[in-house]
């Protein structure tokens, strides 16, 4: 299975490359400007910072110096490059603390990894956001790279992004595609609202979401709802595997994602 990235661009703010309105535009300057040093395998040049950014050389220069002394950027001065801090790392781990499940969740999601013999996922709703918290990784079967604890992303691509979207009302999610719209992650992707819309409803009635494809070429993903004792969705479980290994294992994989998502909604309510 390749592990390569789906078609995700992290730099994107807004759909564009503008400042998010009403936002202070120095700090979203400063935001943008990571992102791009983070989508950069090698690192940045200050050139390529300042026409990412539409600034002035020695603006940029004085923004990086500023990124640079804070320890959210290093200058590697030898390749003339700019690369991500040290200090990243720290709200790395603080969003993972943050996002932290309680231990019985946990077990829950390993349990599902075990049977499943797949990485397992449990993904929340934060805020206005669909968010993976926790990720039980399989050493045959590993995760796409970028599905990581805090990735928020095409939820109208990944299974358990679509059990989070049908759940919500109509109003709450025509404005939440609304912000985040539809990206093509694959040929497969659905990036027609009606379509979309007929899915999720296929979704409900069924309580088990699949897509085949359509996050990342060669990979298949199963989710099924994790609900509160009044039967409304509070999070999701979900599995990802090779599709090629997903065909002749196909029902024995959802009566384990159905079997995964009644355990972790035991575990939730007894909490």
């Amino acid at each position: 299975m390749s592990t390569s990235a789906p078609n995700l661009d992290p730099t994107a703010v807004n759909g564009s490359n503008a400042p998010v309105s009403g936002t202070v535009q120095s700090v979203s300057r400063a935001l943008r400007a990571m992102e791009f040093v983070a989508a950069s395998r090698d690192g940045v040049t200050a050139k390529e910072i300042a026409a990412h950014l539409d600034l002035a050389l020695p603006s940029a220069y004085h923004l990086l110096a500023t990124l640079t002394e804070s320890g959210y950027l290093v200058h590697l001065a030898q390749d003339h490059r700019y690369g991500l801090g040290y200090r990243v790392r720290l709200l790395e781990q603080g969003l993972e603390r943050q996002l932290e499940v309680p231990a019985l969740i946990a077990s829950a999601v390993r349990r599902l990894h075990l049977e499943a013999d797949a990485a397992a996922y449990y993904a929340v709703y934060r805020e206005v956001n669909v968010v993976v918290a926790h990720v039980v990784d399989s050493e045959r079967r590993p995760r796409v790279q970028v599905l990581d604890i805090g990735f928020h992303e095409a939820t109208h691509a990944t299974a358990f992004g679509k059990v989070m979207l049908a759940a919500m009302t109509p109003e709450e999610r025509d404005a939440y595609l609304d912000r985040v719209g539809l990206r093509r992650c694959t040929a497969n992707t659905m990036t027609d609202r009606s379509a979309l819309e007929a899915h999720l409803d296929k979704v409900r009635r069924s309580g088990v979401a699949l897509e085949i494809g359509e996050f990342q070429d060669g990979l298949s993903c199963l989710a099924a709802p994790v609900r509160s004792s009044a039967g409304a969705v509070l999070a999701s479980v979900a599995i990802s595997l090779p599709s090629a290994d997903f065909a002749a294992r196909r029902w024995d994989l959802e009566r384990a994602v159905r079997r995964g998502a009644l355990v972790a909604t035991r575990a939730v309510n007894s909490l």
